[in-house]
């Protein structure tokens, strides 16, 4: 864990670094958010990266969506997500969950061309798999700024495990 003060005192090159991976394999975020420091607090970092990415191009943010791994999926995964999916026990889903996952997140991608985005922590797997089947009945656009909202959610969390005030 860092300092927002320690955070503060970094070339933009450790800056990018400590902070590459708040928003998945998207390090570009970090990159650009050094250009606002100093920081006062991890909200106002916070808000300073989730304003980089809402004056990104629509086709920047649908390319930020895309980097984030299907839930409950084997892939390969960031530590990061690795991580949070294994809270919310989505490390041990039974063949038949499995399945159901897998099932519901083609749905998704079909219908959307993206996966589904939920920021997990605190949440258990079956809450994962009951947010998966509501929100396959939404619209794509607001489906598209309900996965962009978490994924702000996901990275306050990350934030929240990597600076210490």
């Amino acid at each position: 864990m860092v300092t927002i003060k320690e955070l503060n005192e970094m070339t933009q090159e450790a800056f990018t670094k400590t902070l590459g991976s708040i928003f998945e394999h998207s390090p570009w975020v970090a990159e650009n958010a050094w250009d606002y420091h100093p920081f006062d607090s991890t909200a106002s970092l916070h808000r300073t990266m989730v304003d980089i990415v809402e004056t990104a191009e629509t086709g920047v943010k649908l390319e930020l969506i895309r980097q984030h791994p299907q839930l409950g999926a084997k892939d390969k995964m960031s530590f990061t997500s690795t991580k949070e999916q294994k809270g919310a026990g989505l490390n041990q889903l039974s063949d038949e969950e499995f399945e159901q996952f897998v099932r519901l997140n083609e749905a998704y991608v079909q219908k959307f061309g993206f996966p589904f985005i939920l920021a997990v922590k605190g949440k258990t797997k079956r809450a994962v798999y009951e947010s998966l089947q509501v929100r396959l009945g939404n619209e794509r656009d607001e489906e598209f700024q309900t996965a962009m909202n978490e994924i702000y959610q996901i990275a306050q969390f990350r934030l929240e495990d990597t600076i210490t005030q």
